[in-house]
């Protein structure tokens, strides 16, 4: 019988992200892929340490173990060859992570087996995969590689989110952009009623609120919070936006120009997605992060 993942959460990893490789990335880089090659299959019965996507990818497993049936599924997606991820395998055993099956790709882009493996969301180290990824319709961040591994003991899994260009489209980040902060505000005021289009990030924001129904409400594993620099009045969108997506965000919050570090390290997420450096450059210092590209236009897949 053919194995379905159809009402799985479908994470999509590379081995970067999950692990820290940064000294075999440094000689891969540097020394060329034979040499990459060589020492990763002198060191593959050595465990390779928990890298920043480590604490979220163990904590989703551990779903399973609270429910009667399978809700989540990890794939390794990696650019590694079959003949080099022995040690990656070897790792996943040693921490005893459920994770079974991987697309190894020998150096091509993984972008193309995302849809293939039905991921909801893809996170890797590479830029060009995430934003192939991004440009294609998966949820997908680039992690950020040096935030530093801590044994999560929240009794929930937290994951943080930005609001325009991930969760909503870049409609109103673009106008911010282009007009300045009079014309967004006034835009988004005269919008208050109508919903936002969705962003890269919508349709993963939803599985997980279904995940969430499937748990008593005061005992759900999963907690998601909304961190924006958004505030009043350009807050009424947003709240009437995730109305009439029937999607529940635990917390909200609008902080209007104030610092986002604080608020993600009190709230302690395990991931926290974001489109823009100012914010994941200080916010990767106390939790795990990711950058979320735009969705490039033909002309910019073309140059």
């Amino acid at each position: 019988m053919a194995v379905s993942f159809e009402n799985c959460l479908v994470i999509g990893i590379s081995s970067r992200a999950l692990f820290d490789l940064k000294k075999e990335n440094e000689i891969f880089e540097q020394e060329g892929l034979d040499a990459y090659a060589a020492y990763q299959q002198a060191h593959e019965h050595e465990v390779l340490k928990p890298g920043s996507a480590f604490p979220l990818v163990e904590a989703l497993l551990h779903l399973n173990d609270l429910s009667k049936e399978r809700l989540v599924e990890v794939i390794v997606m990696s650019r590694n060859s079959a003949d080099t991820s022995l040690r990656i395998f070897h790792s996943l055993e040693q921490y005893g992570l459920d994770i079974t099956r991987a697309a190894l790709v020998g150096g091509k882009n993984v972008s193309p087996y995302l849809a293939a493996f039905h991921v909801d969301l893809f996170l890797s180290a590479d830029e060009a995969d995430v934003q192939n990824a991004i440009n294609h319709g998966t949820a997908a961040g680039v992690i950020y590689t040096n935030s530093m591994y801590t044994k999560s003991k929240l009794p929930e899994i937290r994951i943080a989110f930005d609001g325009d260009a991930v969760l909503f489209s870049d409609e109103a980040e673009r106008i911010y952009q282009s007009e300045g902060l009079a014309a967004f505000v006034k835009h988004e005021h005269e919008m208050a009623h109508q919903a936002l289009p969705e962003g890269p990030f919508a349709k993963f924001l939803k599985t997980l609120s279904h995940i969430q129904n499937r748990f008593p409400h005061d005992r759900s594993p999963i907690r998601t919070a909304l961190v924006t620099a958004r505030n009043a009045p350009a807050h009424e969108r947003v709240i009437n936006t995730l109305r009439e997506w029937n999607v529940r965000i635990d917390e909200a919050f609008f902080l209007g120009g104030m610092k986002k570090k604080d608020v993600l390290q009190a709230f302690g997420a395990h991931i926290f997605f974001d489109d823009q450096a100012t914010h994941l450059d200080p916010a990767s210092q106390v939790v795990p992060s990711a950058k979320v590209p735009y969705l490039q236009t033909d002309e910019e897949k073309n140059n």
